[in-house]
């Protein structure tokens, strides 16, 4: 039987909704009409939400003050190799966890777990010295190594695994196909929701990590777009928000890019998998 949602709660369900989207709109929509001034109108009290007369030069001259194409660069290759191997390497370990039987699999998996638990901050000596060793500071390498497996897309992994019935793996093996045909054909378009939504929340972190790349890198050939927009701050006299600010709009808007694609396809994923 269906029942119909009361107007009032209809009604307040929807401010409160708009008061949310507001909430978390304002401050982009602030940086971006704030890189659209000048400095002394960045500086006027009472502050202005809109500029006077947009200065598109910001970005021009922010663009021109470091090497930001080279930084671009760098956020693409780091980001992107770390989402695939993390994607990769959750998949493989994940259907592990989930589907075959060894010795030692649980308390290997409650290891893994524990690893969520360990702050990142408590382990990066001992990596920085490793890499040390090795010779591998300041590359693309030292970014993306330490990042290659998640810890949080294997869990994520292998409790959608957990949910595929066993009879259509067994079927595909009656049918020949090998343990990779198995992972890669069957389990992750079913498991594609949980695959997508751990790609984005990875993409995202390490789009935006400042602290390991502060830590693994000097050249600015290798050093990504974060670290770029904090140097904008220590040029010049005084904080020039204007600048940070056009800074930080160019760190953002790929994300904004990737998450308007990426929404579509989270949606037919969902589909996908209900239909299955």
């Amino acid at each position: 039987m269906r029942t119909e949602t009361h107007p009032t709660l209809r009604a307040a369900a929807l401010a409160v909704l708009t008061l949310v989207a507001l909430l978390e709109v304002t401050p982009y929509l602030w940086m971006m009409t704030t890189s659209l001034k000048s400095l002394p109108e960045v500086t006027t009290f009472p502050p202005t939400m809109w500029p006077l007369s947009p200065q598109w030069g910001n970005y021009v001259e922010v663009w021109g003050s470091a090497p930001f194409g080279s930084y671009l660069v760098s956020s693409l290759v780091v980001t992107v190799s770390i989402v695939a191997l993390q994607s990769v390497l959750s998949c493989l370990a994940g259907y592990a966890f989930a589907r075959l039987r060894f010795r030692g699999r649980d308390a290997l998996f409650y290891v893994v777990i524990a690893c969520l638990i360990i702050p990142p901050q408590v382990r990066f000596i001992s990596i920085f010295l490793l890499l040390d060793t090795v010779d591998l500071l300041n590359t693309y390498a030292a970014q993306i190594l330490p990042h290659a497996s998640s810890a949080l897309g294997i869990f994520l992994m292998r409790q959608a695994f957990l949910a595929v019935p066993q009879e259509l793996i067994d079927a595909a093996k009656v049918d020949g196909a090998s343990t990779l045909r198995v992972i890669f054909q069957i389990m992750v378009p079913l498991a594609a929701p949980t695959l997508v939504a751990f790609m984005l929340f990875s993409a995202v972190y390490h789009w935006n990590d400042y602290f390991w790349p502060l830590i693994v890198t000097l050249d600015e050939t290798v050093r990504p777009l974060p670290l770029g927009v904090a140097l904008l701050r220590e040029q010049g006299t005084g904080a020039r928000w204007h600048l940070i600010m056009a800074g930080n709009v160019i760190l953002v808007v790929p994300l904004l890019v990737v998450f308007a694609f990426a929404q579509r396809r989270i949606v037919k994923a969902f589909v996908f998998s209900s239909m299955k």
